[in-house]
């Protein structure tokens, strides 16, 4: 996907994409720019040091936001490595995209995207899902390379930090809370039930209003509980449903979801390691709606 910025200050234009493109690593920025995807006024530019003024337009392609089907190959077969070694690997997943196949889809997913990227023709890479993120919901996902490794790191889950962005309908009349609902799945309709039940399993969001409109509001939100769709269930049940989100709110365009932080230990060092990605400007754009 293609994106276009209007120069507002004078600057060399790589230090302009570094601002820009902030949820890129440096790296893939400047990679950017050599594989010649940059253009400044329509004209293609491998510069590091050229000098942008204001009023240029700079264009870049393949700027991350929404996966669809009109995704490139290249951008299909480059998803962002966010962090690698030998036990882990956390990537940027776009929104809409998958996480893990389904019988009815079993090509484009995160978790086959990646065993391609990374497998080699004799050496083909085996990974192994640490949790999922529904399809609609960008940011950090984290793979482990063995079955064994992830069940060490799903031992130490509870403790783990997960931290999320979320855009959401209307704002809250307390700007920081708890919600402390029960959910329960409904298997036929594929959506959770907020409230006492004898089903119902315990769920904990906390949420604090980053910044609010007159119409949205972005939230950081905390989970100490890992339920289905507890984010957006817990969200609507408030009265203020996720951005998007065509289940417990209102159809839309993107959903306001994007997994901005993970905190958890690592199965063979022992230590304690932090995965974040910002969320990329489609998702930032929801706000001004």
């Amino acid at each position: 996907m293609a994106e276009k910025f209007q120069i507002e200050t004078r600057s060399k234009l790589l230090a302009f994409l570094f601002t820009a493109l902030s949820g890129w690593s440096k790296k893939k920025v400047k990679q950017r720019l050599q594989n010649a995807t940059v253009t400044v006024n329509g004209v293609v530019t491998t510069k590091h040091d050229f000098i942008v003024e204001i009023g240029d337009v700079v264009e870049v392609d393949g700027v991350p936001g929404t996966f669809s089907k009109k995704t490139s190959a290249e951008t299909l077969r480059n998803l962002e490595i966010l962090y690698q070694d030998k036990d882990l690997i956390a990537i940027n997943k776009p929104a809409g995209l998958l996480s893990v196949g389904t019988t009815q889809e079993t090509k484009q997913h995160a978790l086959a995207l990646l065993r391609k990227q990374l497998s080699r023709v004799k050496s083909a890479v085996k990974l192994w899902p640490v949790h999922r993120l529904d399809r609609e919901t960008s940011g950090v996902l984290l793979f482990a390379t063995s079955k064994e490794l992830r069940e060490a790191v799903m031992d130490k889950w509870s403790v783990s930090e997960k931290t999320y962005l979320a855009i959401i309908e209307g704002s809250p009349k307390e700007s920081t809370g708890t919600i402390t609902e029960p959910l329960r799945l409904d298997e036929k309709e594929y959506r959770m039930h907020v409230g006492a039940h004898k089903e119902a399993k315990p769920a904990i969001t906390h949420y604090k209003v980053l910044e609010s409109t007159d119409k949205r509001s972005l939230l950081e939100v905390r989970i100490e509980t890992g339920r289905q769709h507890q984010i957006r269930a817990h969200m609507a049940w408030l009265g203020h449903s996720i951005v998007g989100d065509e289940r417990y709110g209102t159809k839309g365009g993107r959903m306001g979801l994007h997994a901005l932080r993970l905190s958890t230990i690592h199965p063979k060092m022992k230590k304690n390691m932090t995965f974040e990605v910002d969320a990329p400007r489609d998702f930032y754009g929801l706000l001004k709606y």
